[in-house]
């Protein structure tokens, strides 16, 4: 064998190991972080346009996303150590700190900044108003959830006490609410979408009222993890909170119609045009937060809503449950 083949030989060797040590680089730069949501819903664009733009891939991050079907079960999901980042209402870690617990979670990211349901009916009403609940049932969900009080809020704030103007049946699940009310029961419900058009879209009922327009700000949807978590993978927690503030960025820059694209694969269920109009509904009541931090005017609004459901059994403080330096580092 002559030096030139050697030499060649050689210099294909060094570079196959190269490209061997940069495959192997590459996948251990890569972290999974299992994720557990509180439900599926159009809602929360920012985060599935991280998803489908690569912005995780980007930041050396997989995800592994779970539907929990509620807040009370994404928190279970955290504490049990099923998931490492919990994505529900910020209530569900108050709940947790007003426990006297050492180790509650801590929110370090804020993706929705209004509540996301709608009102629907079983008859079109218009020019609505909420003094037409007067003697209904309506499906509020889970006791102690975010939508069943910020409902309650709502109807408080126009002059319907619940028991004595209003019924809730709240026996139902949450992610069985929609199925309930298509089959007949109760007279109203609150859905998230795309639940609120599909039915509509099915004949089976009517949009009446945003909630999140009506109740107003506050910090709806947010990202929690143990404080030992976040202490233990402060790099980790920043990629992430990195991609989801590239995807709001995304959301707040773009056209319903240039989300949409990019959010039907997470949708494969509901079609593109549907997408879009329940894109611009949620735009239109400033449903996505701009950025990840939450403040504490919103936080302080939230805990009066906890307080007028009978449900903030002890005073939590803003700092108690609230870690924005990831937050302040992405957006400085």
């Amino acid at each position: 064998m002559n030096l030139r083949k050697l030499l060649y030989l050689a210099l294909t060797a060094i570079l196959l190991s190269f490209i061997l040590v940069g495959c192997n680089s590459k996948e251990k730069a890569t972290e999974k972080i299992r994720v557990s949501e509180v439900t599926h819903s159009i809602f929360y664009a920012p985060m599935y346009v991280a998803l489908n733009n690569g912005y995780f891939e980007e930041e050396g991050i997989e995800i592994e996303l779970v539907n929990a079907g509620g807040a009370d079960k994404v928190m279970t999901a955290l504490l049990t150590d099923a998931a490492d980042i919990g994505f529900a209402g910020p209530e569900s870690v108050i709940y947790v700190c007003a426990q006297g617990k050492d180790d509650y979670p801590k929110v370090f990211a804020q993706l929705t900044q209004c509540d996301g349901s709608f009102l629907v009916g079983r008859e079109k009403i218009n020019n609505f108003d909420w003094k037409y609940l007067k003697g209904s049932t309506i499906l509020p969900g889970r006791k102690g959830g975010i939508p069943y009080m910020m409902l309650l809020y709502c109807l408080n704030q126009n002059g319907l006490e619940v028991g004595k103007d209003v019924f809730f049946d709240d026996s139902i699940s949450f992610n069985a609410m929609t199925g309930a009310f298509i089959s007949g029961t109760g007279d109203y419900v609150t859905v998230f979408e795309p639940s609120a058009t599909d039915i509509e879209n099915e004949g089976k009922g009517f949009i009446l009222a945003s909630i999140g327009e009506e109740g107003g700000r506050v910090p709806y949807t947010t990202y929690f993890a143990n404080r030992d978590y976040l202490e233990g993978n402060e790099e980790l927690v920043q990629r992430f909170t990195n991609a989801i503030y590239k995807g709001q960025q995304f959301v707040q820059n773009s056209t319903a119609e240039e989300i949409a694209k990019v959010i039907a694969p997470s949708f494969a269920d509901t079609d593109e045009k549907t997408i879009v109009s329940v894109i611009n509904r949620y735009k239109d009541i400033g449903a996505y937060s701009e950025n990840c931090k939450m403040t504490e005017e919103d936080f302080n609004r939230l805990c009066d809503i906890l307080e007028n459901a009978g449900e903030l059994s002890a005073e939590i403080a803003y700092n108690d449950i609230v870690d924005n330096t990831f937050a302040e580092k992405v957006i400085q």
